[in-house]
């Protein structure tokens, strides 16, 4: 990564830019100033998420990216890119190698700071425009932060969400945000407070140099522009203020989540899978004895996590009866997470499986985004010898499961239950299509015993920005935790323990309205991704004409 100009400070004279035929300013940072600052964008932004939660440095890595990339060619402002990106995703996502070889989890990583790294070259392709209007960069930091997240949310495979700036705002002052426009609109207003943090540093550094180092006379000198910045802030979280909250207006349910644990040690495989069953069966009993003792609540239905009994309980008459006796003895539905065969289909299912006091299993929900690489093999011919190569014999363990291709919507008793499996709540159009196919509460089934508590409670961040997204109280019912309920406002009630046995009990009020959110799906994020698409447009018509403009002054001049 190299940049050959030289970057005294950001008043230094223009100096022409050979690969766009025209006069570009210096950049503001020094290149290896500018590496160090793009290498604590990407510590600011994982101190932003869980287990951190520092939510507030999630603009700070905002503007100290874009100060580092501003002014450089395109190539340079991918380098540094890429090195947010890098130191960003692989602590964030460190939980993807805690069972298996690092190499999934080191690729994973890089594929995610690809997309930062595209990010800093547009950001730095951007420049000029915005050395043309500076008051409008925190504007264009924020459509192309929203256009990166969504682009990375789709491709390749259907997209990997995690690590959006929306995901570490569920303790912000933004959050409510999402009741409007969703994880997209949290995403840009975050981006758009960082852009904003960097539009005032740049002025008043400015503004200092030219009154030779006076920051007093600089702030006089940039009141108005900088005002009108950080009212623009100001305006932001005021909005975010006055959103009003969706209150349920359905009748309430009395929900259990059975958190059932996973052995550790001394079982193979299939005794493992038996013995997780036999966790959540035995905990589901357990909780019927104190109801019938009047210690706890008579639950209207009963959530257990994904994989609670990866033993087909519909083919193998001992799991459905265990799972039968546990329904009996609760008298009430338990959703129920199994891994299902069909032998007419390309491979297993993970569902969701409704399963009825004294009927046995009913409705059922499976997973529409399969993991790739995880559950199943994408261009398998292709990719198979690759993985093999990488991983030895742990490309076996990719599942070959089949996608579902209906909506999680499931009757529990007197709830329709909005269900999603583990990965799917970062995908925003999985969660609102049960909500609009009439989800009166969310659920989101997931195991985590692979995982540690890190990843845990970023996916319960996730469940808390739905949450107020839709305006459902939610849960999270995990193999080894997080479990916990979540309010319509993002908090967190009865949250458990990791790789503990706990079964929580909470009585919800279930919901029918729809917030703007709901009702405007992907609308918000498809504008401010159209938004980023226009900049890239108008930043190669400006340098298209100033390209024209060099030639026509140097044909003049011979």
């Amino acid at each position: 990564m190299t940049d050959r100009s030289a970057p005294p400070s950001p008043t230094s004279p223009p100096q022409a830019d050979e690969s766009a035929g025209s006069p570009r300013p210096r950049p503001w940072l020094p290149l290896p100033v500018a590496g160090c600052a793009a290498a604590l964008a990407g510590l600011a932004l994982l101190f932003a998420f869980p287990p951190y939660d520092q939510w507030w440095l999630a603009p700070v890595g905002v503007a100290l990216f874009a100060v580092a990339v501003h002014r450089r060619r395109a190539r340079v402002g991918a380098g540094l890119g890429a090195l947010t990106g890098l130191v960003f995703f692989v602590p964030l996502l460190s939980w993807a190698a805690l069972e298996i070889d690092a190499a999934p989890w080191l690729l994973l990583s890089a594929s995610q700071a690809a997309f930062v790294a595209a990010l800093g070259a547009a950001a730095a392709y951007l420049s000029p425009l915005i050395d043309r209007a500076p008051l409008t960069w925190p504007v264009w930091v924020a459509v192309l932060w929203v256009g990166q997240e969504a682009l990375r949310s789709r491709v390749p495979f259907g997209g990997f969400p995690w690590g959006r700036l929306a995901f570490s705002q569920a303790d912000s002052p933004l959050l409510p945000l999402a009741a409007i426009g969703g994880a997209p609109l949290v995403s840009g207003a975050t981006a758009l407070v960082g852009g904003v943090i960097a539009a005032v540093l740049w002025r008043l550094t400015v503004a200092a140099s030219s009154h030779r180092g006076q920051w007093v006379a600089a702030a006089r000198a940039q009141a108005l522009p900088v005002g009108a910045l950080l009212a623009a802030v100001g305006a932001v979280l005021l909005a975010s203020m006055a959103v009003p909250q969706r209150q349920p207006d359905g009748p309430p349910v009395t929900v259990a989540i059975v958190q059932g644990n996973v052995p550790r040690l001394g079982l193979d495989f299939n005794a493992q899978r038996r013995a997780v069953l036999d966790n959540h069966v035995r905990a589901t009993e357990e909780l019927a004895q104190r109801v019938g003792r009047g210690e706890a609540a008579q639950p209207d239905l009963v959530v257990w996590p994904e994989n609670s009994s990866d033993i087909d309980p519909i083919a193998n008459p001992d799991a459905g009866a265990l799972i039968s006796g546990a329904a009996d003895a609760i008298d009430a539905p338990i959703l129920v997470g199994a891994i299902v065969r069909d032998p007419a289909a390309a491979g297993p299912y993970n569902v969701g499986l409704v399963w009825q006091p004294g009927t046995g299993p009913g409705e059922m929900y499976a997973k529409r985004q399969p993991v790739p690489f995880a559950e199943y093999l994408p261009l398998q011919p292709v990719v198979e010898p690759i993985a093999r190569w990488l991983t030895g014999d742990d490309v076996d363990r990719v599942g070959g499961f089949a996608a579902g291709d209906e909506p999680g919507v499931l009757q529990l008793g007197p709830a329709a239950v909005g269900d999603v499996i583990c990965f799917e709540v970062a995908y925003d159009g999985l969660v609102r299509d049960s909500v609009v196919e009439g989800a009166e509460l969310l659920a989101v089934q997931t195991n985590n015993a692979t995982f540690n508590e890190a990843e845990a409670y970023q996916q319960l961040a996730m469940v808390r920005l739905r949450a107020v997204e839709h305006g459902r109280e939610s849960l999270m019912a995990s193999t080894v935790g997080i479990s916990g309920f979540v309010g319509v406002d993002g908090q967190v009630s009865d949250a458990t323990g990791f790789f503990t046995q706990d079964v929580p009990v909470r009585t919800l009020s279930l919901a029918t309205g729809r917030t703007l959110a709901t009702t405007v799906g992907v609308w918000p994020e498809a504008l401010l991704a159209t938004g980023a698409l226009a900049g890239l447009a108008a930043a190669f018509v400006l340098r298209r004409r100033s390209r024209t403009k060099v030639i026509d002054v140097n044909e003049r001049s011979t």
